[in-house]
């Protein structure tokens, strides 16, 4: 059994120690795809990530990418505190290496003897997408990666944006995502406008994995004092797709037939913090530098962090008649509903 796991019941996935979710609702959630890390982040060097409250660590073995427990099997040190050459990584304790798909392949301290298999890794799928690394912690798990529109239609600029941290529950922060109430309250220092905070009606449409929704209304997608888009009388089309637990996009219409969509990818590390990844594709400015995209992102994302974090109860209630709604909040009703058909219940433990 490994270290960082305890035991569970028949051939259930492994609960993390300390787990913070309910047993249940982790299993679920271990049979869905996470992203863990942007692809270019991974070098020589091992990285720990944390999904689900399970350590892991993701490190390069020439062309493949191996993601496996965060846990050498000889005496139970980090791996992610080793080193590594980009074929193989290092335990800092023994010098154990370990390659392609998790194996051992070398014992300093006996260099010429064979290597018992309990040496290998545990590892976990990871798939590259989006210019993220995307795994999934139960193999049986049917969930698939949620797609990304236009991200592979040619004259689109593909942009994959530093992740951000947030001490909060990934479900409320997909949630804020999803609102479209909160514009002219929440953004106002980035793209929003505080005298216009009325909400057009929209109805979500659901689909097999979550739901649509296509809201339209006289708010801009630019960022305040840039009047390049501002066209008088345009309507700004948003359509959100959501796609259960924790990913959702929105494609932005702009004038002259601009597209932007971007990924809301929220990586549960545990049921209090959220890594959110956002990967993002345009096909207007696709000439300019992607620093000022990375900044306004990011601008725009800490407004919503400040909220999410401050936000009781933490967890996402999913009996709607927990808390107070209206018409504006449609979103909000239909996500809470799709986590339930999945299964889900409450997330936290006690």
């Amino acid at each position: 059994m490994s270290a960082t796991l305890q035991s569970s019941p028949s051939s259930a996935p492994l609960l993390p120690r300390g787990c913070t979710f309910e047993p249940a609702d982790w299993r679920i959630l271990a049979g869905c795809w996470h992203p863990v890390a942007l692809v270019r982040d991974i070098g020589a060097k091992p990285l720990g990530v944390t999904l689900l409250d399970a350590p892991l660590v993701v490190y390069r073995a020439g062309k493949e990418i191996v993601i496996a427990d965060d846990l050498c099997p000889h005496r139970g040190v980090p791996l992610s505190m080793g080193v590594g050459d980009g074929e193989t990584v290092a335990c800092a304790y023994h010098g154990f290496r370990f390659g392609e798909g998790g194996r051992c392949v070398r014992v300093p301290a006996h260099p010429d003897s064979g290597i018992p298999k309990k040496l290998n890794l545990k590892t976990y799928p990871a798939v590259q997408r989006y210019g993220l690394i995307w795994t999934c912690l139960a193999h049986e798990g049917v969930a698939t990666i949620p797609p990304m529109p236009h991200w592979e239609d040619e004259g689109f600029q593909r942009i994959t944006c530093p992740s951000i941290d947030i001490a909060g529950f990934a479900g409320r922060q997909v949630e804020g995502f999803l609102d479209v109430a909160h514009f002219a309250f929440v953004h106002t220092e980035t793209f929003a406008d505080p005298e216009n905070p009325v909400v057009p009606s929209y109805t979500p449409k659901l689909t097999e994995d979550g739901f649509e929704a296509e809201c339209r209304s006289s708010v801009g997608n630019y960022p305040i004092g840039h009047s390049d888009w501002r066209l008088p009388g345009f309507e700004w089309l948003r359509h959100f797709r959501l796609h259960t637990p924790f990913t959702a996009t929105l494609e932005i219409h702009f004038p002259r037939d601009g597209r932007l969509v971007i990924m809301n990818a929220a990586s549960p590390v545990s049921a209090r913090m959220t890594r959110m990844f956002a990967p993002i594709c345009r096909n207007f400015d696709t000439d300019q530098s992607v620093d000022a995209v990375y900044e306004f992102n990011r601008r725009v994302f800490e407004e919503d962090r400040a909220l999410v974090e401050a936000q009781k109860p933490e967890n996402l209630p999913l009996d709607i008649a927990l808390e107070a709604h209206v018409m504006a909040d449609r979103s909000s009703i239909a996500y809470r509903r799709s986590l339930r058909a999945m299964g889900l219940s409450y997330f936290f433990t006690a």
